[in-house]
């Protein structure tokens, strides 16, 4: 009998069947593997796929084989696995950058990377209480150009805007392009933010990415490096709460030694603390004044206090104190 033109698939069907219907859970007899070849007119006898199995494993794909009870053939270790999966597919879901339509298109490709029958457990194990996903699906092809221009250490040209009542955009700048020299992308407060050198004010500046529109990445060097030698982008995060601008500075901040989480948890690990006594410690911080900053110092109900600088506590009392005569309103 001549043999069908599908015979040179045949170890791609196999391995395609082994990673899709089989896990640990849901093996597959020789005799099954030999019914799903048929259905695509590829002959099949015990001993070849003895040896296609053996030829899969000795290509990489860990083909393991069950004995006892239920017997059969599957793929063991895979390059996720499954609770690798899930976190994948929560921090899409939980992502409100991501739009609903790309998240899941997203999550259904994330469930081809382990068989049919665990992607049936995929479901989700952070439920968010009314997501918000952003409507403007550019984001996702804004990173990409961001991440291209990055690498080829480019400047970039783009338009930034706003919304207004009606959900219309108003264009900043009059419509007119922004140029900077891109640095790296940071992930703050449920947005991805561009930190990028300002051509146009000789400083460095973020910008929201889903508010920018029309980039184009020039053929421009990067600049800023000379001006920034030192520049570390974790730590331009840190410093601005919420990624709003201000002034920055260094300030002291004093709390009782179980709340020491509340600073590491903020800033990081690697933060110093000094004692204060026996109940307490000091930390000097570099930080951007602004209001989300002490919107986060009030929210730890006095957890921790500012101490220094003067002028940096000052603005605090006001700020506080501006609170108070709005709530006497």
């Amino acid at each position: 009998m001549a043999k069908s033109s599908n015979q040179k698939t045949k170890l791609l069907r196999l391995c395609q069947f082994l990673l899709t219907q089989t896990d640990e859970d849901h093996p597959a007899t020789v005799s099954q593997i030999i019914q799903e070849l048929a259905r695509y007119d590829i002959r099949a006898e015990r001993k070849s796929i003895y040896d296609d199995l053996e030829s899969l494993r000795q290509f990489g794909l860990d083909v393991q084989c069950r004995k006892g009870k239920a017997p059969g053939w599957f793929v063991g270790e895979r390059d996720f696995e499954l609770p690798e999966i899930k976190l994948l597919m929560d921090a899409v879901q939980s992502s409100r950058f991501i739009t609903q339509r790309k998240s899941d298109t997203l999550l259904r490709k994330l469930e081809r990377l382990t068989s049919v029958h665990q992607a049936g457990q995929l479901q989700r194990q952070v439920y968010v209480s009314g997501r918000i996903k952003v409507m403007n699906e550019s984001i996702y092809y804004n990173v990409d150009k961001l991440h291209t221009a990055i690498a080829g250490q480019r400047a970039i040209t783009f338009k930034y805007f706003d919304y207004d009542l009606f959900r219309q955009k108003v264009f900043r700048q009059e419509g007119r392009r922004y140029t900077v020299s891109p640095f790296g992308l940071i992930w703050n407060s449920e947005n991805y933010y561009l930190v990028a050198f300002d051509h146009a004010h000789r400083e460095m500046r973020h910008y929201r990415v889903d508010k920018m529109t029309e980039i184009v990445v020039t053929c421009l060097q990067r600049e800023g490096r000379e001006r920034y030698p030192d520049f570390q982008l974790a730590q331009y995060g840190q410093k601005h709460f919420g990624m709003y601008s201000g002034q920055e500075m260094k300030v002291t901040l004093r709390g009782r030694r179980e709340k020491a989480g509340l600073v590491w948890d903020r800033f990081g690990q690697e933060v110093i603390l000094v004692p204060d006594g026996e109940e307490h410690f000091l930390v000097t911080l570099p930080v951007v004044m602004s209001p989300q900053f002490f919107g986060w110092l009030m929210g730890l109900d006095g957890s921790l206090s500012l101490t220094a600088p003067r002028e940096a506590v000052e603005a605090y009392r006001q700020k506080l104190a501006a609170a108070l005569e709005q709530l006497g309103n």
